[in-house]
């Protein structure tokens, strides 16, 4: 008489699932590009301690396989974005967050052409069907009324130009806080870098 062996449901899918992941891990890395300047880069901490290399370890650590890329360069302004984006094309990404403009903001440069240029590296992104994430940021009380507003206004209206998803405020939390900034009170420390991965993991969660 042959035996029949019955396997037990929640086996089959433990097994399943194994099988999914082994096989999501073994495939090619999506790729996550990062385009910004110091606060990108991680200007004062290692770059292990820098926002994208903890989103990097966020996301694997969900079980999913992507490659975070720093593309963050101290002291750029948007003038750069352009040519940087298209060196950056080549990598192939899956996904972006542009996190430029803080730098045209802190040197007082005519919006117009900021927003010239962060138009541009968009529309190079969504040319090659990258999605985009734009990162907003605030200027200090000390630039006027006037130059701030229309400076955050800048990111709101290229999120609803180009229908993009947006970080409100990419330091939200950081940004004036002595004990998240380091001694510059500009650069976030690591503890700030922390708040801030946090912060775009949870913005991008549900599109990896």
């Amino acid at each position: 008489m042959k035996r029949f062996f019955r396997l037990d449901p929640i086996l089959i899918f433990a097994i399943f699932l194994t099988c999914v992941s082994s096989a999501e891990m073994q495939s090619p890395p999506k790729r996550l590009l990062m385009l910004g300047d110091s606060l990108t880069e991680g200007y004062g901490v290692s770059p292990a301690a820098a926002f994208p290399a903890l989103v990097e370890k966020k996301i694997q650590s969900s079980g999913k396989n992507w490659q975070v890329i720093n593309a963050g360069i101290s002291g750029s302004t948007s003038a750069s974005g352009p040519s940087r984006m298209k060196w950056q094309i080549k990598t192939k990404p899956d996904l972006m967050i542009l996190a430029l403009g803080a730098n045209d903001g802190l040197r007082g440069l005519n919006l117009k052409v900021t927003e010239k240029n962060l138009s541009e590296i968009i529309e190079i992104a969504q040319a090659e069907k990258i999605p985009v994430i734009i990162a907003g940021m605030l200027l200090p009380p000390n630039y006027g009324n006037k130059y701030r507003t229309q400076f955050a206004e800048m990111y709101k209206h290229l999120a609803e130009k180009y229908k993009l998803r947006k970080i409100p405020f990419l330091l939200e939390g950081v940004g004036g806080n002595p004990k998240l900034n380091g001694p510059d009170g500009i650069h976030p420390n690591e503890k700030g870098h922390e708040i801030i991965a946090e912060l775009v993991y949870k913005s991008i969660q549900d599109l990896l």
